[in-house]
């Protein structure tokens, strides 16, 4: 049987090495998720800090879209997963359709929410098929003002929406903040 773990948490709160940390407390093979494009100098170098944090025993996937898809085999091989992070997993999916946020209808964003919300319905259903130990990293977004554009709402609702999917299908979530995990599901 699975389980389902979400860690969210702010900007550099210490969420993606808390969910390293369960990993490794689980064993050393793991299988690494990693959703992020880098598309700039910052972001590479963001990636290659994580990259090095990470054991050189754990395999790192470079994946963002039809990850249900490909659970069944990282499965054959990996008793425990991380996703790394939801968030830039839906900032990928958005903006893989190049669209003008500013000139979408309602219609067209409920669509767009729509399939980035089956994508993540099918990853959450695929690793519930395996005997996973499946940890999601998110960030949680939610705790700002409303923001002042029309595309940071867009992604802001879309994903705290995913984020409580995601919440109401984990056995476990933990909050992170300053460095320190807070358990308030399981």
């Amino acid at each position: 049987m699975s389980k389902i773990i979400l860690v969210t948490g702010g900007a550099r709160s210490g969420k993606s090495s808390y969910a390293e940390a369960l990993c490794k407390a689980q064993n050393n093979q793991t299988a690494y998720i990693a959703t992020s494009i880098p598309f700039d100098e910052e972001m590479k170098e963001r990636v290659r800090k994580h990259q090095e944090m990470r054991p050189s025993e754990w395999t790192t996937y470079e994946i963002y879209e039809n990850i249900a898809g490909q659970i069944e085999e990282i499965a054959k091989e990996y008793q425990t997963v991380i996703l790394d992070c939801v968030t830039l997993m839906v900032n990928n999916l958005m903006f893989k359709e190049h669209l003008d946020y500013d000139q979408l209808s309602e219609e067209e964003v409920n669509q767009l929410e729509q399939m980035i919300k089956e994508a993540f319905i099918k990853l959450l259903e695929a690793v519930k098929e395996t005997e996973l130990y499946f940890v999601l990293v998110t960030n949680e977004i939610g705790l700002s003002p409303v923001a002042g554009n029309r595309l940071t709402r867009i992604y802001t609702d879309i994903i705290g929406r995913m984020n409580q999917l995601i919440a109401k299908a984990s056995d476990e979530v933990y909050f992170v903040i300053s460095g320190i995990p807070m358990k308030i599901k399981g």
